[in-house]
């Protein structure tokens, strides 16, 4: 019978306590100071203590009672096959903007789990509604003290926010957000903004309520919804104009005015989307709050630019040789990154570099992100083009760890059929000087 309190070894990190125990891949957890894991909740917990002990079933069948002294948080060195130490819980709602709903049909199946894990939230980073929670999942959080929890709010509008998740329980969710906040679980929220839905009044509504948490609701980020081609039989969105961007900056600019004074934060924040539709300059550093909401794409090309401009001041003089690259990126970014070339071409003369935008023809035109180009879009736009001795492509078009495309074109795939090596580069302005100057 399959025990659901035994969490198997995957492996164990060098020079661990973990190792120190003669811990093994392919042992089990079963318990720890006698509490039964359930999950990765359990375990972080339990393991904080500076005494702990572990029941641990070995390869043989043997059982070994462990007796650990350590610093206070310090990490086993433990990683488990599982990384929730459980099932992965999927979303239920039926949300009018989700994007996996609005993707074709025949690409691998992990592309279409909706999660709504509040332990992927603090693991990972990932946005959850609530919906999936259970009052005994938000007294476990607090008693934990579990943080931050990055929370997908959407509206504060309880109605609103049941349609926009076509979940009838999707406002009374908005309870369990509260309780977090008053027992100081630190939050990040996000609001995916809808034209003609959760905009406009709705949109200073949700500022202004969810403000009433500062400071355990660190930062809310306000994204645009991404709108594929294949919308077909879903609800009605329209894409955002330049002018509804210039009003939704004008509303988001005007609260931060209005919320740094008193709390040192300027709390709401447009994605970088947002600036480049309005034509606008992107914000100064100092207004990012430390950058806390980068995965959205909240500051993360004034950070790019930061990186680069401080990579390029620190360079001394190294021996460039003479030589021609390629660099393909999303629209979204282009204008930057053509930039940053031109100002690494201006300093290094003998260096040609192309830089192309790919149009991301499989999603639709709407989507201009370089984390959703597909291997088959970058590969027809580039045949042909000139890519010199070498293309250089973001580290976020492939599957994370691994070589492979969202399609699931390989990059030994693409190499082979645009006759050029290819350079991973990965998100930093210091990676991008390197990747061209091979430092």
């Amino acid at each position: 019978m399959k025990n659901q309190h035994l969490h198997l070894v995957e492996k164990v990190l060098p020079g661990s306590i973990a190792e120190e125990m003669e811990i093994e891949a392919g042992d089990a957890l079963i318990e720890i100071n006698g509490n039964k894991i359930e999950d990765i909740f359990d375990y972080q917990y339990y393991t904080q203590d500076e005494y702990i002990e572990l029941l641990i079933r070995k390869r043989s069948g043997e059982e070994w009672l462990l007796e650990i002294d350590k610093d206070y948080d310090e990490d086993l060195g433990v990683v488990f096959e599982n990384g929730l130490m459980d099932e992965y819980r999927s979303c239920h709602n039926k949300c009018i903007f989700c994007f996996i709903d609005q993707m074709p049909e025949g690409m691998r199946d992990t592309l279409y789990f909706k999660d709504d894990d509040s332990r992927l939230s603090f693991l990972q980073g990932n946005y959850v509604t609530l919906t999936n929670m259970s009052d005994a999942d938000i007294d476990r959080i607090i008693k934990y003290r579990l943080s931050p929890i990055n929370v997908s709010f959407q509206t504060t509008n309880p109605a609103l926010r049941c349609k926009m998740l076509n979940n009838r329980f999707a406002g009374e969710a908005l309870e369990k957000a509260r309780r977090l906040a008053e027992a100081g679980i630190t939050m990040n929220g996000q609001i995916v903004l809808c034209k003609g839905v959760n905009d406009g009044d709705e949109l200073e509504r949700s500022i202004c309520d969810l403000s009433a948490w500062l400071p355990t609701l660190e930062s809310v980020s306000v994204v645009p919804v991404g709108l594929s081609k294949y919308r077909e039989g879903l609800y009605p969105l329209e894409p955002f104009t330049r002018e509804d961007a210039k009003a939704v900056l004008a509303l988001i600019h005007k609260w931060q005015d209005r919320l740094y004074p008193e709390y040192g934060l300027h709390f709401v924040h447009a994605s970088d989307e947002w600036y480049i539709l309005a034509g606008e300059e992107l914000p100064q550093e100092d207004r990012y709050d430390g950058y806390l909401q980068l995965e959205n794409g909240v500051g993360m090309l004034r950070l790019l630019l930061n990186e680069f401009q401080e990579a390029m001041d620190r360079l001394a003089a190294p021996v460039v040789e003479a030589q021609t690259l390629s660099i393909a990126t999303g629209e979204l970014a282009f204008p930057y990154i053509k930039d940053m070339a031109r100002q690494i071409t201006e300093r290094f003369p003998q260096l040609q570099l192309h830089v192309y935008a790919i149009r991301n023809d499989f999603f639709g035109e709407r989507i201009t992100v370089s984390g959703l180009l597909t291997g088959q879009d970058i590969l027809r736009q580039l045949t042909g083009r000139e890519l010199g001795e070498r293309l250089l492509l973001p580290q976020n078009v492939l599957k994370s760890g691994e070589a492979v495309f969202l399609d699931d074109m390989t990059l030994s795939e693409m190499e082979k059929a645009l006759q050029v090596p290819i350079d991973i580069v990965k998100s930093s302005g210091q990676d991008f000087v390197d990747a061209i100057l091979r430092a």
